[in-house]
């Protein structure tokens, strides 16, 4: 995420995405997925534990527009650039070169996320080592927007899935936004949180949740293709004995509620 620019709020949101980046178990067990430690002083979820990702950029529409008009690609605009934006901040936050496609190293790849930090934007990227989007890479999964009036800095948050395989790939943090750079399972994320070793907020428990559904990348990616991403926005539900935080429940989660005194707010 570039931190120079300052996200305007709109009816719609800051547009944001984020890709679920999943890799095989060293040992065999079941698939992993990278997670993020925000910085405790950032805005949004500080100290909470997510996703790489971050706001979409006006170069991703820009970015956007040369593929379409280029024909390298049949996603609307929109959709377009939020790929891009998934890609870029994958690149920028963990090095990981996801989404691409060229003659791509694990010293290429150093260098180019060292260029994105100079030059804050994909396509100058691109161009210098002559690589290309491969947005076949990813998936669309979900889209959350918590919708709260109270909060100036809201999110419309589109998330994605991607698949490294095997998984012999470093990953760093950036040294501004992340503290901390982890793979774990689901399961493994959702009993760390249990245990107060790592916090989650509310659409990122439910994410993982819903992935601890799946033995495979494969099975996850068959969920979302089967499953059309529509958009979540949780609502309070006072008509119990105690409020809850709900969402639809024909969106793929297993788990569509929770008290609202126990949701973590990001």
């Amino acid at each position: 995420m570039n931190t120079t620019d300052t996200p305007t709020t709109t009816p719609n949101g800051i547009p944001a995405a984020t890709i679920i980046i999943y890799r095989n178990c060293p040992d065999g067990g079941l698939p992993q997925v990278l997670m993020t430690v925000r910085s405790k002083g950032m805005a949004f979820a500080g100290g909470m534990a997510v996703f790489p990702g971050g706001r979409v950029d006006e170069a991703d529409f820009a970015l956007a527009d040369e593929i379409i008009a280029r024909g390298e690609t049949a996603l609307a605009r929109d959709e377009a650039a939020h790929q891009i934006a998934a890609v870029r901040e994958t690149l920028e936050e963990t090095g990981l070169a996801l989404g691409l496609a060229g003659d791509i190293t694990a010293a290429s790849a150093r260098e180019a996320r060292a260029m994105l930090d100079k030059v804050g934007a994909l396509a100058p990227v691109l161009e210098a080592f002559g690589w290309r989007l491969d947005l076949d890479q990813i998936t669309p999964f979900a889209r959350w927007f918590p919708k709260n009036e109270r909060i100036p800095r809201v999110y419309d948050t589109r998330f994605y899935l991607a698949n490294l395989g095997t998984g012999a790939v470093d990953v760093s943090i950036d040294n501004s936004e992340n503290t901390r750079l982890f793979w774990t399972s689901a399961e493994g994320a959702l009993e760390a949180a249990d245990r107060g070793a790592i916090q989650l907020i509310f659409p990122t428990r439910r994410n993982l949740e819903r992935l601890a559904l799946f033995a495979s990348f494969e099975e996850a990616r068959a969920q979302a293709l089967a499953i059309p991403v529509r958009t979540i926005v949780p609502q309070v539900d006072t008509s119990g004995d105690a409020p809850m935080l709900r969402i639809m429940e024909d969106a793929g989660y297993p788990i569509t509620s929770e008290l609202l005194e126990s949701v973590a707010r990001g």
